[in-house]
Parts: structure tokens; sequence; C-alpha cells
């Protein structure tokens, strides 16, 4: 394990027992453990996009928060619903984020998860989808997002262009221009087609954090057989330079008798879970909770853990900032230095493109 960070959900507007947060507090807890989390040596903050729902969303703001309050952690998306974009603004906001970043981005996208709203894009006035889940716009939308990312032309100058030194009639690029950002570009893959898709693109997977896939293997192994398939698939397209791949898990270390109180009681999901996600039989990640030698015997044993590069531990982010840290600081401190980890001292992960 090269690297791990913490991926949020950004839930907030929950009745007091469960947190209470309002939007505001959320946000600003968010960029606080950001900041505590690179005191703490983690890797990289990243944040999940849903609409319509009372978590996170329109995640440009807070990314840029985060990176103007940092200097080492990589800031990230798990991962921006393309069903929703205008890909040429997003490849603009992308591009800036790398720029104010220098280089610590790392963008994941996909199709979206299941939503609370019906065809909800289709409100934000994106329209002409056959597919009731959108995956036929998110595809194309995602295309033409890597051609501006890549600095293809996406306009043609006019005949008498103002404002800019351009000739007339010349192919525009979108401005600003980040040159490593398209290294830093994840896709989200739900099953092992998808994973060889990307692999054959280029990118870096960003294993999901449920399968639409269920054969009778565990979720790691599932996992680790996508993330073969991705690699096998890049290596066979001809890219030479090295891709990263994440995986996320829950992971809650006992270290003091009040993380037994706090956490013991989630070690009832300490198992995969089958169900039914968009019309598909689908499986789910377990939970781990345990002592750190405990933990360190069941990550070992996680396929997809010892296969990818990138942890993100997923965080009860509504439980607030001193909390989250605590974890963080646990796992940092008893578990993730016996998996290969080392303390974040000087930026992206190494032989990540680290300047934009």
């Amino acid at each position: 394990m090269r690297a791990f960070g913490f991926l949020s959900f950004g839930h907030y507007g929950h009745a007091a027992a469960h947190g209470g947060l309002s939007a505001r507090q959320m946000l600003h807890d968010a960029i606080d453990i950001s900041v505590g989390a690179e005191e703490l040596g983690v890797n990289g903050a990243y944040f999940r996009v849903h609409h319509f729902a009372t978590q996170s969303a329109s995640p440009m703001p807070l990314l840029s928060a985060v990176a103007a309050r940092t200097q080492r952690i990589e800031v990230g998306t798990g991962v921006i619903d393309m069903r929703y974009e205008n890909p040429l603004q997003l490849a603009e906001e992308a591009a800036a984020l790398n720029l104010i970043a220098d280089g610590r981005v790392a963008l994941g996208v996909s199709r979206g998860s299941p939503e609370p709203a019906d065809r909800g894009w289709e409100a934000f006035g994106y329209t002409g989808s056959t597919d009731p889940r959108g995956a036929d716009i998110a595809r194309e939308k995602f295309e033409l997002f890597l051609r501006a990312v890549r600095g293809e032309p996406m306009a043609r100058a006019s005949q008498q262009p103002y404002g800019a030194p351009v000739q007339p009639g010349a192919g525009l690029r979108i401005e600003p221009h980040s040159p490593g950002l398209i290294q830093r570009i994840w896709w989200g893959a739900g099953s092992r087609d998808s994973a060889e898709t990307v692999g054959r693109q280029g990118l870096n997977l960003m294993s999901s954090t449920l399968l639409t896939e269920a054969t009778g293997a565990s979720f790691g192994e599932l996992q680790a057989e996508q993330i073969d398939r991705f690699r096998s698939a890049f290596a066979e397209a001809g890219h030479t330079h090295r891709p990263r791949v994440s995986v996320s898990r829950s992971v809650f270390p006992v270290v003091t008798q009040q993380d037994a109180l706090t956490f013991g009681l989630r070690s009832g999901s300490g198992a995969d879970q089958i169900g039914i996600i968009d019309g598909h039989r689908s499986t789910f990640g377990r939970t781990y909770v345990g002592e750190p030698d405990q933990l360190l015997e069941q990550l070992r044993a996680d396929a997809a853990v010892m296969s990818a590069d990138t942890l993100m531990l997923t965080i009860p982010s509504q439980l607030g900032v001193e909390l989250n840290l605590h974890i963080l600081e646990n796992f940092a401190q008893h578990v993730a230095p016996a998996l290969g980890w080392q303390p974040n001292t000087a930026g992206p992960v190494e032989g990540d493109p680290a300047q934009p």
C-alpha cells in the first residue's frame, strides 16, 4: 500500500442524535479534517458527489478550499456524476483546480451512483438519454471531457477574434490547460468489464464501493479480479506510464477502551452484503473493526486491498472533526505502516506527475 486517504460522503441535515450538521458545518468540517489529515501524513482527501441529497455535491468549491489550505495532501472526488456535468466546464474547473493544487488532484468520475431523483440529470438540462440509468450520456460526456483535458480544439476562432491573440479560424482549446491533469483522471468502475475499458483508455482505476456483480466470490476477490483485468488491458493497449488503483473500505481500529465503546457496535456488519442496485445483483464490501493485529490479518487477506496502491477509508464525517482525525491517526500509527505505508512528506504519490 503506497498511499491511503479518507473518503467522505459529506452527510448533513440529520437529527441531532446522528450529528445534526448543517451544510455549512459539513463543508467547514471537511476542510478541517483535510488539514488535520495532512498533518498526520495522510495522502489524500476525497469526497463523494450526490445530487438532490443532503450530502456533498458540487465539489470544486470544496476541493479548491482544501487545496488552498494544504500543501501536500491529494484532493479529489469519488466520484463526480458525469450525467450532471457540462464536460467542457468541468474540464475548465478541473484544470484550474489542478493549477491551484500544484498537481495534487485525483479526479474520480463515473456514470454516477443510484440517486434519490428520478432521472435527476434532466432537471439540470441534460436530456436525450435512452438508458434508464443515463449511462449513454455519461459515456459521451466523458469522452468529450477527456478530449478537452488533453488540450484538443473544442471551438473555432471567429473570423474577427476579439480579445485573444489567435488566428481567425484556428482551433481553440479549453483554458486554462493543465498538461499533467490527464494522468490524474480516474474512472469509478463498478464491474470487471468497465475496468477493462478504463485500462484501454490509459486512465486510473477507482474501484467502486460496490460491484454490480455477485458470483459467490468475496467482494475483495471480485475487486482483485477487476484490478487484474484493468492492468492487463492497460498493458495490452500499450500505455507505458504507471497507473493508479484505489479501493475503499470502512476500517475502525480499536486502540483504546473508548474506541471499543464507539466502534464496537459496528462489528456486526463485518461481512460482505448482497443486494439489488439498478436492477443488478450487487456485492457490497464489509466493515473492518478490531484491534490493529486483527485488522492487519484481515486486510492482508483482502485480495483487493493488497493489490491496490491506494486505500480510501470511508469515514463517518457527520460525527465531527475530532473523531474522524482520531480514526485516521489510529490507522496511520497502528495499521498502515505494517502494510508498507510511510507518512506523506513530499506531496503526490511517487511516480505521479507532480507538476500541473
